[in-house]
């Protein structure tokens, strides 16, 4: 699932086979983010220490010092950002300190896309392809992290990974909640505490969250109206869409597609 929380890159550095850092603790006003492609560092941040190496990203919060060391000559890319929509103070524990993206060769081509441009000089970091890109490493983080706390979630409630996969087969189309239900063999009150319990959320908003991915991706990469875009996520018209989409995300389409179009 498509992150809700896109960052606002603020500065970026590629660094090549860095022997020291300059500082070996900093603070900073920003999010900052080291995504390491090679070598390993040290780090502390807070209560949180360990090393970290290809495929990990550290993030260190704003006003927070940020200890570090370089184990073996370093690779990497420095990105200080602020959110668009800062997070609550748990998220942002959850966004503190290291996080490994298993999916490497996705990661890869990121890198891959990031050092040419680096090289060619197309490196602001408020230029679209480059926020594309920087957002990018954030989003594998937590479409990994989704997946993972899915598959766990499933095992201890099959029923609920079923309901799960009949709303993603059906999310993009007009529907009642109660033809799940009724299929389940659940009354609806019954399917919603379930779905909850197992997801952490309602089958209506899981339902709210795919449909605004999926409309916050078209509004980025399509020159669709939003008539087409509401008929393309399930709902019947711009209108509903249109409000739908300013209670979750905080601004209008329009004003979504204007400052995210790459």
């Amino acid at each position: 699932m498509r992150s809700s929380r896109s960052v606002d890159p603020r500065a970026y550095v590629y660094w090549h086979q860095k022997e020291q850092f300059q500082l070996e603790q900093d603070t900073s006003g920003y999010w900052t983010m080291f995504a390491v492609e090679s070598g390993r560092f040290t780090y502390k941040i807070g209560r949180e220490e360990g090393d970290a190496g290809f495929a990990d990203l550290v993030v260190c919060p704003p006003h927070t010092a940020f200890h570090r060391r370089t184990l073996t000559p370093l690779t990497f890319h420095f990105v200080q950002f602020i959110w668009e929509i800062e997070p609550g103070e748990e998220e942002a524990k959850r966004w503190t300190g290291k996080i490994t993206i298993a999916d490497t060769e996705r990661l890869a081509s990121t890198y891959r896309y990031l050092r040419s441009m680096s090289r060619v000089g197309l490196h602001d970091p408020a230029s679209g392809p480059m926020r594309h890109l920087l957002n990018d490493l954030l989003l594998s983080a937590e479409l990994e992290r989704s997946l993972q706390q899915d598959e766990a979630r499933e095992g201890a409630d099959p029923l609920m990974h079923q309901a799960r996969l009949w709303l993603l087969a059906h999310a993009f189309e007009p529907f009642a909640m109660s033809e799940l239900s009724a299929a389940l063999g659940l009354s609806p009150v019954q399917l919603t505490r379930k779905f909850r319990a197992a997801y952490g959320h309602t089958p209506s908003a899981y339902v709210t969250e795919l449909r605004i991915s999926r409309a916050c991706r078209l509004l980025e990469e399509t020159t669709l109206t939003l008539e087409a875009i509401a008929q393309r996520c399930g709902y019947e018209n711009g209108f509903y869409l249109s409000r739908v989409f300013r209670s979750r995300m905080g601004t209008v389409p329009s004003a979504y597609r204007k400052l995210h179009r790459v």
